[in-house]
């Protein structure tokens, strides 16, 4: 072989030697563990997680560990350290004795820019956690240069994620400002094969065993999760064998419970099988679960749920707030850039008082249902003020505690509404029965559409909407209501065969605005339009005379009985301004009487100032006919007479009455005024004609600064 052709078979010969001698170099290294790697290592994941880190139980001791490094580092250690970041006071993060690590050298490439840390294999006889995260959103379990910045997007990094978790005993210290979640837990994660069919023995340590107590918003919290088998912890290695899972939890007075199965215990991959919840109120629920939930009474739950990924599907077989019976099914799916709720409300029975804190009100729950939630459920929503009287505020009657308006830009919704009796809260009017309307909420607008509901034989309908988009809610409402039989919405019983004080067929439509924080500011502000027609009714003769204090007729229906007399007209033509509810024309005709209501209600100050007049088309020979006058507030209204009228008639007949006993009665004389009357008649029926040729009202305008009061019917006796 000539020396020009040796040589590069030399060089490769050379070659293959020293490649031949680094493999079994770095095969006899993997087989002793890398002993002289230990230090370097130690201070090589120090530098790429930006955390202390110490695999020696003594700082002062070189670290006594087996190492492997082909296909990720794989450590076997008595003591395993890594620290807390420089801003926090706790000891350490993780430490944990006789442990077996391994971390895959992309995973910490990416941790080490602030992605979760995934760690594939964490076996420990001891394991012990201290994890914190802090209000402006920096948390230990973030890692590399993020780790001691605040997260200025108020999105902070995932925690870290395994493969497999193994641990013989392990405690766990959560503190987080962000949730105001507080707890200190101990736990195991042993090997177990139980089969799904197969509850654990008893006091088996198969399985996850997760024991916390701590608090929430101040509320104290316990928290109790069991498996029988050992579950993956990341979605990507989630074995499909589904095993037994029970947690029951508690935060105040809000208890979940849940038994079932799942195939990965700290993600709930897979989960599926029954619930039962209960608490103060929805809103308290829907918190930790960052869904947007009402704000309701004491409440009870239970039914059955399943997990499909990171989609949440619920199916609800009752549940009672208050007196209301409900069911439904939904589905929650947090992967849209605002989560969505779909899905369908059914129920029996809805009572409006057990959603009065959606409008602000208080909550006055039915004893029984308090009973029925359990002896740890208080009788007042965690997230309302105790109020100080049934609005609020003393003396007033509307709602004015504010509408969490953030919450409802945090989730959209899409749901079908169908109750079959919605119970008013008064005794005096009849439920609507059924209700149905179609709910939606879209980047913090929230939309009642499609709304049909039945009462008294007739039908209300429309739409109505909150825009809670801005620091001020836009609330408007178009609303239509016809065929309304009176005497059936109100109940009017009365002794004998009396008939009703009134009735006939209600008909109108509503078309009004607001803005505010409260149901009281949005109504201080209510500026639109209000119609409303009684066809084929008729009203007591008695009250008729009555309202005109028309003694001499009032007696004679008394003596005779009472009886209907039939309505020609009434209509009434309302506006409303800056809260203020004028009657342009209020009038109601009969074939004796015609009867105007004039003045104002206030919906700002919740005062009432209106006037009824009477104008009688015959002759009374004994009548103190003067307007009535309805005043006060909404919670302390008044009924009496104008006192200067009916003062110079008295003292007229009382001067009279000096001359001869009988010419007193001449001032109490009413001679009537039919032309007056007959006038007013004509209004109302030149009003009807114009409600029956143009039906819509037009939709509100902005709401005006300068108050200019409506032109309205004077009436007679003005």
């Amino acid at each position: 072989m000539s020396p020009g052709i040796a040589r590069p078979v030399r060089w490769r010969l050379l070659g293959a030697g020293v490649a031949a001698a680094f493999v079994v170099g770095v095969g006899v290294c993997e087989a002793l563990g890398w002993p002289f790697l230990a230090a370097p290592l130690q201070g090589w994941l120090a530098s790429a997680l930006e955390r202390r880190v110490s695999l020696s139980a003594d700082p002062a001791l070189e670290p006594r560990i087996v190492i492997h490094l082909l296909g990720g580092v794989r450590i076997s250690a008595a003591h395993l350290e890594i620290g807390a970041p420089a801003w926090s006071s706790a000891p350490h993060m993780l430490l944990a004795r006789d442990a077996h690590l391994t971390l895959g050298y992309a995973d910490l490439w990416r941790a080490s820019r602030g992605a979760p840390l995934h760690i594939r294999d964490l076996r420990a006889a001891q394991l012990d956690l201290q994890i914190e995260r802090l209000a402006d959103g920096r948390a230990s379990w973030q890692f590399g240069k993020k780790s001691n910045l605040p997260d200025t997007a108020a999105v902070p990094t995932g925690m870290p994620v395994f493969g497999r978790l193994q641990v013989g005993a392990g405690s766990l210290v959560y503190r987080d400002a962000l949730t105001a979640l507080d707890l200190d837990a101990h736990f195991s994660l042993a090997e177990g094969n139980a089969p799904a069919t197969a509850p654990a023995a008893p006091g088996a340590t198969a399985g996850l065993q997760f024991d916390a107590k701590g608090s929430y918003r101040n509320e104290p919290v316990t928290i109790h999760l069991s498996t029988a088998g050992v579950l993956p912890l990341i979605a990507t290695n989630a074995a499909t064998l589904a095993l037994p899972l029970t947690i029951e939890a508690r935060s105040g007075a809000s208890r979940v419970s849940f038994v079932g199965t799942a195939t990965d215990a700290l993600h709930l991959g897979a989960l599926k099988g029954r619930f039962t919840v209960q608490g103060p109120s929805l809103a308290a629920v829907g918190d930790p679960l960052h869904v947007t939930l009402p704000t309701t009474g004491a409440f009870q739950a239970d039914g059955r749920i399943a997990k499909h990924g990171v989609v949440w599907n619920a199916v609800v077989d009752h549940a009672r707030i208050g007196s209301s019976r409900l069911a439904g099914a939904f589905t929650y799916d947090p992967r849209p850039r605002v989560p969505m709720l779909a899905g369908r409300l059914t129920g029996t029975q809805l009572t409006l008082a057990d959603l009065g804190p959606v409008v602000g009100a208080p909550v006055h729950p039915a004893p029984a249902a308090a009973a029925n939630a359990g002896a740890t459920v208080p009788v007042k929503a965690a997230a309302a003020p105790a109020p100080t009287h049934a609005g609020g505020t003393p003396g007033r009657v509307l709602p004015d505690r504010e509408f969490d308006l953030p919450s409802l830009r945090m989730m959209n919704a899409n749901v079908l509404i169908d109750i079959d009796n919605l119970d008013l809260g008064s005794g005096l009017l009849e439920p609507l029965r059924p209700l149905r309307t179609h709910l939606v909420l879209s980047d913090g607008v929230l939309t009642l559409s499609d709304i049909d509901a039945r009462t008294g034989q007739g039908r209300l309908g429309g739409n109505v909407t909150l825009d809670g988009r801005h620091a001020q809610a836009v609330w408007t409402a178009d609303l239509r209501w016809g065929g309304v039989r009176l005497e059936r919405w109100i109940h009017q019983a009365r002794a004998g065969d009396a008939p009703p004080y009134a009735s006939g067929r209600l008909e109108g439509q509503a078309r009004v605005a607001g803005q505010g924080r409260s149901t009281a500011t949005i109504l201080a502000s209510l500026h639109g339009e209000v119609r409303l027609q009684l066809l084929h009714g008729s009203i007591s003769h008695l009250a008729v005379e009555a309202a005109g204090l028309d003694i001499a007729q009032g007696l004679g229906v008394l003596i005779k009985g009472d009886n209907a007399l039939p309505i020609q007209c009434a209509v009434g033509d309302l506006v409303a301004e800056q809260g203020v509810l004028r009657p342009r024309v209020m009038v109601l005709s009969t074939p004796e009487s015609t009867i105007w209501i004039n003045g104002s209600i206030s919906l700002a100050t919740e005062a009432i100032d209106l006037s009824v007049v009477v104008a009688p088309k015959d002759i009374s020979p004994l009548a103190l006919r003067t307007p009535l006058k309805v005043r006060g507030s909404f919670a302390h209204p008044s009924l009496s007479v104008d006192k200067g009228k009916l003062g110079m008639r008295l003292a007229a007949s009382a001067l009279l009455a000096l001359v001869n006993p009988l010419a007193a009665l001449i001032p109490l004389v009413d001679v009537g005024n039919n032309a007056e009357a007959e006038r007013g008649a004509d209004e109302c029926r030149a009003l009807s004609n114009r409600i029956a040729a143009n039906s819509t009202l037009p939709a509100p305008g902005p709401a005006r600064r300068a108050h200019r009061p409506p032109a309205r019917s004077s009436g007679p006796g003005q």
